[in-house]
C-alpha cells in the first residue's frame, strides 16, 4: 500500500519515495503485465483495471500495479524495474525511457500524443476556507503555508509549479517574474517538501499547512473521502497531461498494448471521469462537463515551448531555475 504519513512522514518530507505494490486480475491468468505508474492517479487506475479484466481483451491478464513518485519511478525503470507500460506525471519521465531504449520514440504520435487522461492544476484547502484562498497571489499572504512535493522527485510538483509561473509570467514572455514568484512562495511559504504528490496529499489531509497546491482529481479523491478540505479554481492554473507508454523490453508487448489502448474507449474514459480526471474523449467530456470547470486562462505546456523548452529551463538537476530555488530552500 501506499506509505502513510504515520509511517513515513518524515522520510516523505526529505523527498524519499512512496512505492506501491498491488495487483489485479482475473481468476485464471494466463499472462501478467506490470504497470509502473507515478502515485496519483491509483484512484483512476483502481477502477479501471477491473473494467479491463472484464473486458473481451483483458480476460486472462492480471495488471500488477507499483506506485511512488513519477521522477523515481521513472529512472528505476532505467536501471532495471520490470515494467511493461508506464505512466508518468510528466513527458520528460517518459522521455528518459526513450533515450535509454525502453520505449519507442514514436509513443507519443496518436492522435492524444499518448494522454489518455489528464487534469488541472487546483488550490486545496480547509473546509470553509479559512484563509480566504482565491487565487495565487494569495499563498504569498505572511503566515499562509504551502504543501506542494518537490520537484527533484515529483512530476507532480513540476505541473504544480508551472501554473503560478505561467501566470505571472504570462506564459513565460516574463520569466524572471514568474521565477521570482516562484522564489518568494518556496522560501517563505513552502516548509514541508515530500516527496511525491500522494504523500503530499497525506501530510496535508494529517494537518500540516494551510494550502496544498495539487492535482484537480486529487482534491476531488479527498473531498469524496470525506476529509475537511474544499478546492479552489485560481483564475489561471496549467493543464495537466499524464503519458502512458508501453515499454519495448516488455516480454507481453500485446497485452501491454491492449491495455493501453483500453484506456481509450468509451467505459475507460467514463471511469476515468468518474474517477475526477478529465477525459480526453469529446463525447465523454461532455457528459461530464459540470464537474470540470473551465478557469479563465489554462494554460499548456506547449505554450512554454513543450517539456522540451521548458524543463532544461526550470527543471534540470544542474541549470534550472526553479530546481536552483530548491535547492538553495533545501540547503
Amino acid at each position: 500500500m501506499t506509505l502513510t504519513v504515520t509511517a513515513g512522514l518524515l522520510a516523505a518530507c526529505q523527498g524519499g519515495a512512496s512505492d506501491a505494490v498491488g495487483g489485479g486480475g482475473p481468476g485464471n491468468v494466463n499472462t501478467k503485465i506490470t504497470l509502473v505508474a507515478y502515485s496519483v492517479p491509483e484512484p483512476g487506475w483502481s477502477r479501471v483495471i477491473p473494467a479491463f479484466n472484464a473486458s473481451e481483451e483483458g480476460k486472462g491478464i492480471q495488471v500488477v500495479t507499483s506506485y511512488a513518485a513519477s521522477a523515481d519511478q521513472s529512472r528505476g525503470v532505467v536501471e532495471g524495474k520490470p515494467a511493461d507500460i508506464v505512466n508518468f506525471s510528466v513527458e520528460p519521465d517518459i522521455t528518459r525511457l526513450v533515450k535509454a531504449g525502453k520505449v519507442s520514440a514514436d509513443w507519443d504520435k496518436d492522435a492524444t500524443k499518448g494522454i489518455p487522461f489528464g487534469s488541472v492544476v487546483t488550490l486545496v484547502v480547509r473546509k470553509g476556507n479559512p484563509k480566504n484562498i482565491r487565487d495565487w497571489d494569495d499563498l504569498l499572504r505572511p503566515g499562509v503555508e504551502v504543501i506542494t512535493p518537490s520537484p527533484l522527485s515529483s512530476g507532480s510538483a513540476k505541473w504544480n509549479l508551472l501554473a503560478p509561473y505561467a501566470a505571472k509570467s504570462g506564459g513565460g514572455a516574463d520569466s524572471r517574474a514568474g521565477t521570482d514568484f516562484i522564489g518568494k512562495l518556496v522560501r517563505e511559504h513552502v516548509k514541508l517538501r515530500p516527496g511525491s504528490g500522494r504523500i503530499a496529499t497525506d501530510v496535508f489531509v494529517e494537518g500540516s499547512g494551510d494550502v496544498l497546491i495539487s492535482y484537480e482529481n486529487e482534491a476531488i479523491a479527498i473531498e469524496r473521502q470525506g476529509k475537511a478540505v474544499e478546492h479552489v479554481m485560481p483564475s489561471q492554473t496549467f493543464k495537466i497531461e499524464n503519458p502512458v507508454a508501453v515499454v519495448t523490453s516488455s516480454a507481453h508487448p500485446e497485452a501491454a498494448t491492449a491495455f493501453k489502448n483500453f484506456q481509450y474507449t468509451a467505459t475507460a474514459q467514463k471511469l476515468w471521469a468518474q474517477a475526477g480526471f478529465r477525459p480526453v474523449d469529446p463525447a465523454v467530456a461532455a457528459r461530464f462537463r459540470d464537474q470540470f470547470p473551465v478557469p479563465t486562462k489554462l494554460w499548456t505546456i506547449d505554450e512554454l515551448g513543450g517539456w522540451g523548452a521548458a524543463d532544461p529551463q526550470l527543471f534540470d538537476r544542474g541549470t534550472g531555475s526553479i530546481t536552483k530555488i530548491y535547492l538553495q530552500a533545501t540547503g
